[in-house]
């Protein structure tokens, strides 16, 4: 599991346990996406309300038992363009965004998104599930290895590659997952998913790769629209 390891410029939100929410001051700041600006307070509204209903979604799934969520934005001028889910030092679940991301986005409605997609990341257990698979992975190579005679450094490698290769396996799955779960957070924090997605129109597609991380563009466009759908939305 990915820890915090590097240093953030936080905007933290988190949801209590007791249903509250907990605003850390931080500093005061402002972007300018492709579309309209986004400071220190337009993200902490966006990421009241998603990381509200994120955790409220967690509670009634109840696949894991983190969902007090946090928020934050790192303004790393470097950093590209990126938004993962990862844990902090209590197990709690934790959202980055980073400078760049909020600066390609065009509207609340894909910042949005974004976050929703992280936070059903979450609340679906992919981080635990990953690692399942990569351990259970690991061990099948590790006997293949010692089928053929491997041992040592060369067993290690081959348990590493089992490692890898079990990540990689349910990889594109979770991502169409999340984006299922993620049009639902989106749609029930406030803001419309059809519009977030069109984010998807403007990155690179990653096509349908073998072991590649995520899915084509078409079909996760293609979940958001019948999900959408479902809830009533249309186009």
């Amino acid at each position: 599991m990915r820890r915090l390891t590097f240093l953030l410029f936080p905007l933290v939100l988190t949801a209590c346990s007791a249903g509250v929410l907990r605003v850390q001051p931080a500093a005061e700041w402002s972007l300018d996406s492709d579309a309209f600006q986004v400071d220190a307070a337009a993200f902490r509204d966006i990421s009241r309300q998603v990381g509200d209903e994120a955790r409220a979604e967690c509670l009634r799934q109840a696949k894991v038992n983190n969902c007090d969520f946090t928020i934050l934005v790192d303004l790393n001028p470097r950093a590209s363009a990126n938004a993962f889910q990862t844990l902090d030092e209590d197990d709690q679940p934790v959202i980055i965004v980073t400078r760049a991301m909020i600066q390609s986005v065009q509207n609340p409605d894909e910042l949005a998104f974004v976050m929703g997609h992280e936070a059903a990341h979450h609340v679906l257990g992919h981080i635990a599930r990953q690692s399942e698979n990569a351990q259970e992975s690991a061990v099948i190579f590790n006997e293949l290895g010692k089928l053929h005679g491997e041992g040592g450094e060369d067993l290690e490698r081959t348990q590493k590659l089992g490692a890898e290769v079990g990540v990689q396996v349910n990889v594109k799955a979770f991502e169409l997952e999340a984006d299922q779960l993620g049009t639902i957070i989106t749609h029930n924090a406030g803001y419309n998913p059809l519009v977030g997605a069109k984010y998807f129109d403007r990155i690179p597609d990653p096509g349908d790769q073998f072991l590649g991380t995520h899915p084509p563009n078409a079909a996760r466009v293609q979940i958001v629209l019948e999900t959408a759908k479902q809830l009533g939305l249309t186009q």
